[in-house]
């Protein structure tokens, strides 16, 4: 159920990459596993069926703004589970660039500290006002 946390492990880097829409292009073995979506399932999804409804607009606007200008952001992000459940993790997020171009994203996802996640819910939650 939504109540039921998934565990990141230290050693799992959770990647995936989007084009300029945000829609998913390529993701790795840890994506599959942590998100319990099928591979075949999510290419050409956009990005935001992992958003939970926790996690508010304000923080992806602040992602979005940042990596189309160019520039590196990292955050700590409640991800859903295809099962309903969630998993917690600290996102960095990268434009790619080609031919000076912005042509989309990558974002490269780890376990996050217990702390910063305990920080980041209070965070979210006054920015959703509950």
């Amino acid at each position: 159920g939504t109540k039921t946390e998934y565990p990141i492990t230290d050693d799992a880097a959770i990647i995936s990459r989007t084009d300029l829409s945000g829609n998913i292009v390529y993701c790795n073995e840890e994506f599959v596993v942590a998100s319990g979506f099928n591979r075949d399932a999510v290419i050409g999804q956009p990005h935001c069926i992992l958003r939970h409804p926790d996690m508010p607009a304000a923080a992806f606007r602040d992602l979005w703004d940042t990596v189309k200008a160019g520039r590196q952001w990292n955050g700590y992000v409640k991800n859903l589970r295809k099962d309903g459940g969630y998993y917690w993790v600290y996102a960095t997020v990268v434009p790619n660039i080609r031919d000076g171009q912005i042509v989309g994203f990558t974002s490269v996802r780890r376990e996050p500290s217990r702390e910063k996640v305990i920080a980041a819910e209070a965070h979210y939650r006054s920015l959703n006002g509950s």
